[in-house]
């Protein structure tokens, strides 16, 4: 998969100062000991534990030139440099350009297998990126406006509500129960399923709404009871049926991440990402502002669009289900490791676009 850049993405990058392949390599030695290490780098520590071949006056010398154009920073006079989101952005462009296509381990694809059905199928994905990486990990299903109507069902709950299933021909599934102002029998609802989907299965679900409102405007009389019932069901039902559906796990690593570093300001941006999560579509927004094309993108801290957000970073994938795309990914500290989630994520969005394609065929 191509790295794909969102707008804000693009903003953060312009014209950044140029590196020296030297600086480059001292630069991801710097970013990556942080990361697993934590504490700031010194040179003299690079000295010890990296092979450049060089001083440690040297290294020192190259660190204060990086610190200068924005990509470390001394927390303190005698402290080590650690990295700013530009160092990061830098490190994960040469991961970027450096990857192989990645793939999910055996059992990683065996237990995605066990799914009966696309729901099922996301709803567990998050569970083995967050296995993968130690972060929160979200799966996002195709906006429903672009879905294909395979079939409905009607199921009474009682005298004033029904139950509506609604299957795409992916296989995802939604629900939502509607009011009906009379009795219904099951028979009523059945043969009501059984006229729209013999009428619209096959159809985007976009054209399924239009032609069911535009039936019901120009058959005002409409005399056939059966058929009058059966689009205002639809319609229904249909007329808030486009939105994502969101699947996440691993909330509670993300704060174990934060009260480690014993960051107010992570806190902070936890309590945003959580009412996100909690509103669910503040989230699916969010996402679907960053995946303007196929593939890979990497969101790190200043990059997000919201404020709030700039102590997390994102790594996401796009998957395709033979007709439309949806996406996968990580949420985690800045301090991540960029590696290990970048290939969980790419290796699940091409699982996942694998599965969906036998299914569909």
């Amino acid at each position: 998969m191509t790295p794909v850049s969102s707008p804000q993405h693009r903003r953060a990058r312009q014209h950044p100062p140029q590196l020296s392949s030297r600086a480059r390599a001292i630069l991801a030695a710097v970013v990556q000991s942080y990361i697993e290490r934590g504490e700031p780098v010194s040179s003299l520590w690079l000295t010890r534990h990296s092979r450049f071949g060089v001083s440690s006056a040297t290294l020192r010398n190259k660190m204060a030139e990086l610190e200068e154009l924005g990509y470390v920073h001394q927390p303190h006079a005698s402290a080590g440099r650690i990295p700013t989101d530009r160092g990061y952005r830098s490190y994960v462009d040469l991961l970027l350009e450096a990857r192989r296509p990645a793939r999910s381990s055996r059992n990683v694809e065996a237990r995605l297998r066990q799914a009966s059905a696309v729901g099922n199928l996301l709803n567990n994905v998050p569970h083995e990126l967050s296995r993968a990486s130690h972060h929160l990990g979200f799966a996002m299903a195709p906006s429903g406006e672009g879905s294909v109507f395979k079939q409905i069902n009607f199921v009474p709950l009682d005298r004033q509500r029904v139950l509506v299933v609604v299957v795409s021909a992916s296989g995802h599934v939604s629900h939502k129960v509607v009011s009906v102002s009379e009795a219904l029998r099951p028979v009523d609802l059945t043969q009501a399923a059984n006229y729209l989907n013999r009428e619209f299965s096959g159809l985007p679900l976009y054209e399924v709404r239009t032609a069911i409102v535009e039936q019901l405007e120009s058959e005002r009389t409409l005399c056939n009871v059966l058929r009058k019932r059966a689009l205002r069901l639809a319609r229904n039902t249909l007329e808030n049926l486009s939105e994502s559906s969101l699947f996440v796990q691993g909330t509670s690593l993300l704060l174990d991440n934060a009260t480690d570093n014993d960051d107010s300001s992570s806190i902070s941006s936890l309590s945003t990402l959580f009412e996100m999560i909690e509103e669910k579509d503040r989230l699916v927004r969010l996402l679907n502002g960053y995946i303007d094309d196929p593939g890979m993108i990497v969101i790190i801290g200043a990059e997000h669009r919201t404020e709030n957000l700039k102590n997390l970073s994102l790594v996401a994938s796009t998957y395709f289900d033979g007709n439309q795309t949806g996406c996968v990914g990580i949420i985690g500290p800045r301090r991540m490791r960029y590696d290990r989630s970048i290939a969980a994520v790419e290796g699940v969005s091409r699982t996942v676009s694998r599965l969906l394609g036998t299914w569909a065929n």
